[in-house]
Formats: structure tokens, sequence, C-alpha cells
């Protein structure tokens, strides 16, 4: 009898989720063709937020496929791999997705100040996961990256390094012109 033998992969997350109260999508980014229409995906999240919305549990199982979750306010924050994939991976994204989240946004982590900060989600996720990979998993190595405006942190939240950068690309593009 022989045992099943996984080839091991980088690739390991399948989407990235975040829905409202109401399980509309805000922001949702597939990395794989499992559910390659919209209308796929909208039945997908759909399902997602019926099983997981009342449940204080942290992960399902859901079409075959493994997704852990978070919620805050009216939010809800999933990660989707496949059923083979370690749940602590999974888990390890989700939580540096949502404390960059939560340092980005102040703490303040609901609907309205997501969607005015929209940009620092797509750069965060870029800076988390690229088509499927795992790149980060320390929430303040992306928020340094991300690298939040600095006309939208005041001069003295702001570290020294922080407004130097902000100096040098200030200079960057002024050259530029």
């Amino acid at each position: 009898m022989e045992a099943l033998v996984l080839e091991p992969s980088l690739y390991t997350v399948k989407a990235i989720i975040i829905l409202d109260n109401d399980g509309e999508r805000l922001f949702a980014k597939y990395y794989d063709d499992t559910y390659p229409s919209v209308k796929e995906q909208r039945a997908f999240e759909k399902n997602i937020f019926s099983k997981t919305h009342r449940s204080d549990s942290e992960i399902a199982l859901l079409d075959g496929l493994t997704v852990v979750y978070k919620s805050s306010i009216d939010l809800y924050c999933c990660v989707i791999g496949s059923a083979t994939q370690n749940e602590l991976m999974l888990t390890a994204v989700l939580n540096c997705l949502f404390d960059s989240l939560s340092q980005m946004l102040r703490k303040n982590v609901e609907r309205r100040a997501l969607l005015d900060n929209m940009e620092g989600l797509f750069l965060a996720v870029d800076e988390i996961v690229d088509g499927g990979v795992i790149l980060e998993s320390d929430p303040q190595q992306v928020v340094h990256r991300v690298a939040v405006r600095g006309e939208d942190v005041p001069l003295t939240e702001q570290t020294v390094s922080q407004v130097l950068q902000a100096a040098k690309e200030q200079i960057k593009w002024s050259l530029l012109r």
C-alpha cells in the first residue's frame, strides 16, 4: 500500500476575501482558476459568509477548500487555501493582513475606514501574497513597505526615517519633472 505523497508547492493561498456585514464583497483577490467567473466567485463568497458569520471558530472546510477567517466590527477577512494546505500558514497570512490593516487604519478596522483606505489594502495584500505565494508574514514589514503617505500621517507621528524617505521621494519626483 503506497502512501499519497504531495509535491511541495509555494502556491499556498488560493484567495483573499474581505466581506462586509451583509456578505457583500469589499475586496477579493483570487490566485487560481478554482472559481473562474465572477458569478462563481460571488456564489462561493455567499457560501463562506452563510457558513461562517454566526460561527465562533476561525477555520472551515468548504467546497474542498480550507478557509481561515476573522471578523472585526463589520468586516470578515478570509484567506483560502487547498484542503491539504497547512492551516497555520494560512492563519499567519490572515493575521498579517489583519494586523497590517489595524496599524494602517489606526486600530479602526471597520468598513468605512477600509473603504477610505483601499489603496493601502491593495498594497498590503500585494506585499503579503504574490500569485498565491506567501512573501511576508510580519505586519511591521508590510506597513513599512506600504509606507502610508506622509500627508495622511501627522508629522509628529512619523519617525525620522519616514520623514527623510518622504523628502527623498519628493526630491526624486521633482527632478524627474
